[in-house]
């Protein structure tokens, strides 16, 4: 079983400037995932592959053991560029770097750190047992409901909910359940490239719920809030490794 793990951290963020090299707890992000990557290596006997268009990301990633041939073309590297092109450009330069074919793409979103090789093996395991499945995506559970409690505006210019129902709900309790993707994993057996895909939602996906903690940071709120969880040793499971 050939696989192939992407990290993939474009330099030039807007929000929060080169947020995917950020100290926190003191780590920069980066490393979380490239530890992780490293762990999957040695169970898998996996190839790592970091995508980024920064000289200074590799200079970073090389620091934790994570050397890169592969830079991302600048058609790659804008705000538009979508991650699945992404991920296959680097597939491919990998595929042809090393003259093998990848049967699964574990990709480790760098602003989702919250995660162990625990969540890798069941996700993965999960997917190769649903064969007919081209994809897993790491997702939690949410507490803002489409049935419930989460409105749009409608065409007569008054608000509704997301997802009206004729049934009356009157308790989050009694909706049904909804996840939302969360970035910690996303595995692609090799079909969900041969199909060519170019989204996560596909008609075979399947999901693996994260059973504890976790979230993808995108406001610095969100590092605050983490790096105060990470320093306080306040998570509900362990990441796994010490650095």
């Amino acid at each position: 079983m050939e696989i192939l793990v992407t990290i993939c951290a474009r330099g030039g963020s807007k929000g929060i400037p080169d947020k995917n090299i950020k100290v926190i707890n003191g780590l920069p992000l980066i490393a979380y995932s490239i530890l992780l990557a490293r762990q999957i290596k040695d169970k898998y006997g996996a190839d790592i592959a970091l995508s980024t268009d920064s000289a200074r990301y590799k200079d970073v990633a090389a620091e934790y053991g994570l050397k890169a041939e592969y830079t991302r073309p600048q058609d790659l590297a804008t705000d538009g560029a979508g991650k699945i092109g992404v991920i296959r450009d680097v597939k491919e330069f990998e595929e042809r770097k090393r003259q093998k074919k990848y049967d699964y793409v574990i990709d480790l979103e760098v602003t989702s750190p919250l995660r162990n090789l625990d969540d890798i093996e069941v996700a993965l395991e999960k997917l190769i047992a649903n064969e007919e499945a081209h994809i897993i995506v790491g997702v939690s559970p949410v507490t803002k409901n489409p049935y419930y409690n989460m409105w749009e505006k409608k065409e007569d210019g008054f608000w509704g909910l997301s997802k009206p129902t004729s049934d009356n709900i009157l308790a989050r309790q009694k909706s049904p359940k909804v996840y939302a993707s969360n970035g910690m994993l996303y595995i692609m057996r090799h079909t969900f490239f041969d199909y060519g895909y170019k989204s996560i939602v596909t008609d075979k996906t399947e999901v693996y719920v994260s059973p504890h903690i976790c979230f993808d940071l995108d406001e610095m709120i969100d590092f605050y809030f983490m790096d105060f969880v990470l320093s306080n040793n306040k998570l509900d499971f362990k990441l796994g490794f010490n650095e």
